[in-house]
């Protein structure tokens, strides 16, 4: 069978065959804990369930706009203006089929072949994928100070002729770190006069602990949108947990979503009138329900904290935002894919292994899920690695003991 060089060169992720490991280990009745799943245990806001169940109920599901309805476009607008102090026009607006669409539309619009766009480690897995399917470069920065946080010189230096853009995603997937406002500021003035695209993945903005703030980047420019480089995306599935609606959307300059629109309508069309409604529902609705969630994942991060003060060799910086942890599990093993598969193996526990993330030696924990997997997931991995911890645990009804350390 004869594949296409550009398909067969994406990589394929380890965590599929993780999944589908536990998965099969689930079926057979083992008390898996999954702290890999990037998604909230929420219930949809009942402004979106009531939204998408009147669509359903008119009768009149049918293809939508390729760059999104008018009304959810009115409400995209209004939260821009709210969270961003911008006002934008219809015009500056595309609706998409989840913000991994509005990536790739981006990158498919502006990139041309071996064009470079640099990717700030820990990264989230689909950057650099999204990047090549786009016929560009992935150049990434990765901070060597034993942080989160790239130096703005690092970023600097990594700038060439070919470099279109920068991707900034802060709060940060995996990491949970806030980049400090002193470097978006040196960012979008770095950028802008250099004609650089400036994206910013925003997806989870609202989601900060500890007085944090996800400074939006356009606090640092004086432009409009329309004669702007920095390019806004987000979606309603984080903030809201509504991750399976798969609504995204862009803020960018006219030209620009005129092109992301071509992209769509030849590719997949527009979202579903259902989820658009649905997403609708949500920006309008009581925004009570983004704080709610807020306070739960908070709350989840405070047992890890607490959890983690006693996990020996294990090294973790807090997260200020979203909903993940990246702890430094080197002192026990180098390789990440390895380590995940060894915890799924021993504890039944499901991670996703540091190396997807640009930070080998890491896994990433997803605190989204109930106090009780948080806790006895931390609980299973210390037991399987940290040498000091009791020899014996339960997990399910089957005490296990620890042969291995």
């Amino acid at each position: 069978m004869k594949l296409s060089k550009l398909a067969s060169e994406i990589a394929e992720s380890p965590t599929l065959a993780l999944n589908e490991e536990a998965r099969l280990l689930r079926e057979r009745g083992e008390a898996i804990i999954h702290l890999g799943i990037g998604e909230p245990k929420n219930k949809t806001p009942l402004a979106a369930i009531l939204a998408s169940a009147a669509k359903l109920s008119s009768g009149e599901v049918k293809y939508t706009p390729a760059d999104g309805t008018l009304a959810l476009k009115k409400a995209i607008i209004r939260y821009t203006e709210e969270n961003y102090d911008r006002l934008v026009a219809p015009e500056n607006v595309i609706v998409t089929n989840g913000a991994k669409q509005s990536l790739f539309n981006i990158f498919y619009s502006i990139l041309n072949p071996q064009d470079e766009v640099i990717i700030l480690a820990p990264y989230w897995v689909s950057y650099p994928e999204i990047v090549k399917m786009c016929l560009g470069r992935p150049v990434i920065v990765t901070p060597e100070d034993g942080t989160f946080t790239p130096r703005f010189e690092d970023i600097e230096r990594a700038v060439t002729n070919y470099t279109r853009a920068i991707i900034v995603n802060s709060p940060n997937n995996p990491s949970g770190v806030v980049y400090p406002p002193e470097l978006i500021e040196k960012l979008v003035n770095f950028c802008e006069p250099r004609g650089i695209y400036l994206v910013c993945d925003d997806i989870y903005h609202k989601l900060v602990f500890d007085r944090a703030q996800a400074v939006p980047a356009y606090r640092f420019s004086r432009r409009e949108v329309e004669d702007s480089h920095i390019l806004v995306v987000n979606g309603v599935a984080k903030v809201y947990g509504m991750t399976g609606f798969r609504v995204g959307w862009v803020i960018a300059p006219r030209q620009l979503v005129r092109v992301m629109t071509n992209v769509t309508a030849q590719t997949t069309s527009g979202v579903s009138p259902v989820s658009q409604a649905a997403a609708e529902g949500a920006l309008n609705g009581l925004q009570n329900v983004v704080e709610a969630l807020r306070l739960q994942i908070q709350n989840n991060r405070e047992i890890l904290l607490q959890e983690m003060k006693t996990f020996n060799g294990a090294r973790l910086i807090k997260p200020q935002g979203t909903f993940y942890a990246l702890p430094d599990l080197r002192a026990f093993k180098s390789n990440s894919v390895e380590l995940s598969r060894f915890l799924l193996q021993k504890a039944l526990v499901v991670t996703v292994p540091g190396k997807e993330f640009g930070m080998e030696g890491h896994i990433r924990l997803s605190i989204s899920g109930s106090v009780k997997d948080v806790t006895e997931g931390i609980a299973r991995i210390k037991w399987a690695l940290d040498p000091t911890s009791p020899n014996e645990i339960y997990i399910g009804d089957k005490k296990m003991i620890r042969d291995w350390l």
